[in-house]
């Protein structure tokens, strides 16, 4: 067998499930999934190791070890639920700044739900069935479109998006992992801001603080991605 072929068997996707067992308890890989997506969802990621995810469906780690092989495949399996989630929303439709502005608010809805899965984007592609179907359904919504008749260009727009869906949300997240929700944080740090704008040194900041609206996170998400879809159409008119 090549290096590849073995490669190749290693993949989950194209790995059969073992057979069924009535005791101690049936099992499954959806199952372990599931429970594993509810240990991240409650206390993040970090919560998530196939000890305590055999602890949840009470079995032990070794009898996980028959539906999957190691811990990065339990996160594999977890991002193509979420995707799976996803593309259970039904099509991609309209016109092609609709469809990827469903695209990118799908991404955002699904990031809201699970807060972990944003950490799990970018780097590799993944390969899962459902992730692979996201990525067919939003090259297809633009497919035949004026403007994106190679396949370079849908592959740049569609890129571009997710690239700043990805931008945003990390942002977004970021501003929370202290524990503290936007309004303690803005406290927290209030003081120790206007201290610094008081020294003269950051007048660009100080107007961002006197003068900006500061709108909501969805009106910031949505005016970003606004900007986005305008900059790929101003592309196609050129």
């Amino acid at each position: 067998m090549s290096d590849r072929e073995k490669l190749e068997a290693r993949l989950i996707w194209e790995r059969p499930e073992p057979a069924s067992r009535p005791a101690p308890e049936p099992l499954s890989r959806e199952q372990i999934v599931r429970a594993a997506i509810a240990l991240a969802d409650a206390d993040g990621l970090a919560a998530v190791s196939l000890r305590k995810v055999g602890a949840s469906l009470d079995a032990g780690p070794m009898r996980l070890y028959g539906y999957l092989s190691s811990k990065e495949e339990l996160l594999e399996l977890m991002v193509d639920a979420v995707y799976g989630e996803m593309a259970s929303e039904g099509p991609l439709t309209g016109d092609w700044r609709q469809a990827l502005r469903a695209m990118a608010h799908r991404t955002r809805r699904a990031a809201n739900r699970h807060p972990w899965f944003i950490d799990l984007l970018g780097g590799r592609p993944h390969l899962g069935p459902h992730a692979l179907a996201h990525v067919e359904a939003s090259f297809a919504a633009l497919n035949g479109t004026p403007g994106f008749e190679h396949i370079d260009r849908i592959m740049l727009a569609v890129g571009t998006v997710d690239a700043y869906v990805l931008g945003a949300l990390r942002n977004e997240t970021s501003k929370l992992e202290s524990g503290m929700n936007q309004g303690q944080w803005e406290d927290a740090s209030g003081a120790y801001i206007q201290r610094m704008i008081a020294t003269g040194r950051f007048p660009m900041l100080g107007r961002v603080v006197r003068d900006a609206t500061h709108p909501s996170p969805d009106a910031v998400f949505e005016q970003g991605l606004d900007c986005v879809l305008d900059g790929i159409a101003a592309r196609l008119g050129r």
